[in-house]
């Protein structure tokens, strides 16, 4: 017997539709400083990219269990591109044409777990791929705020600022990164494309209140339990 599945969704601000996710996929690495502080050389090396199941998604972020599994749990707020048209081998001269509209997110981390996994040279499925790993909040439509090309995005603690960036800063801004992409596969509407984290990132621990926002796109409040 088949049981049909309903997509996880996401709403889209003014707007009585939600965007039904079908993939979500992230860049790594693609801020220098936040290269740096990873032990990584910043210079504009191609892009890698990982993936988080679509049902890793957490709209509007809000009370949340802490993630089974880990000691050492760190926030990567970024910028998070909504796919609203279909399209392989994109140039990036036009691969704005592809974009529906703009969130902000939390690319959630059991960086201890990472770390084994690099050591090992194995995937980095347990360690970005849990279950609500990707805190989001309401996608913005292109229509409403137009395109970014900069703007502050940060992550603050109980008030304290600990992640601070701007998205002009990337080392691949949004057109290449999705021109690079598909190259390798095929994007849809649906997908989703986590653009990468500032420096700063570090732990969260239970009890905690993290905000995360992105100048023109909103905000975004996760406490773990």
């Amino acid at each position: 017997m088949v049981f049909p599945l309903a997509a996880p969704t996401v709403p889209i601000a003014g707007s009585p539709f939600c965007f039904p996710v079908r993939r979500i996929w992230c860049v790594g690495r693609n801020y220098p400083d936040h290269a740096r502080e990873m032990g990584h050389d910043p210079d504009r090396e191609p892009p890698f990219f990982f993936a988080k199941p679509a049902d890793a998604v957490v709209p509007g972020g809000g009370v949340l269990p802490f993630p089974t599994a880990t000691e050492d749990l760190h926030h990567e707020v970024e910028l998070v591109v909504a796919i609203g048209k279909n399209g392989a081998n994109i140039d990036a001269s036009e691969a704005l044409d592809h974009i529906l509209g703009y969130a902000v997110g939390l690319d959630m981390t059991r960086r201890d777990l990472q770390a084994e996994a690099k050591a090992e040279a194995r995937p980095w499925t347990f360690a970005k791929g849990f279950d609500q790993s990707c805190p989001i909040s309401e996608i913005r439509a292109v229509a409403e705020i137009g395109h970014l090309d900069h703007g502050a995005l940060t992550l603050s603690i109980d008030g304290t600022i600990r992640q601070s960036g701007d998205i002009r800063d990337m080392i691949w801004p949004v057109p290449d990164a999705i021109a690079y992409l598909s190259r390798f596969v095929a994007l849809a509407q649906g997908d989703l494309i986590m653009t990468g984290t500032p420096a700063g990132v570090g732990p969260v621990k239970r009890g905690e209140t993290m905000t995360a926002q992105c100048e023109g796109v909103g905000q975004l409040g996760v406490l773990y339990r």
